[in-house]
């Protein structure tokens, strides 16, 4: 059976994109993505859950391996 034209964009109207809802962290008010750790302070929901600063440090040791 064909589909009309109007059936069709009736189906494809609750395909659209939605944008990114952004929570404010409890500890460090940063913007993070709803239901993930926060990717500046670790913490997920006001405990801590990932170590960043084991982290970071491996991000610095990496710059300076480059830059030197």
């Amino acid at each position: 059976m064909r589909h009309t034209r109007a059936h069709t964009a009736n189906r494809r109207s609750h395909h659209a994109l939605e944008e990114i809802r952004l929570s404010k962290c409890v500890k460090c008010e940063a913007l993070h993505m709803r239901h993930q750790a926060c990717k500046n302070c670790g913490t997920y929901r006001g405990k801590t859950v990932l170590s960043l600063v084991k982290a970071n440090t491996k991000k610095d040791t990496r710059k300076a391996k480059k830059t030197a």
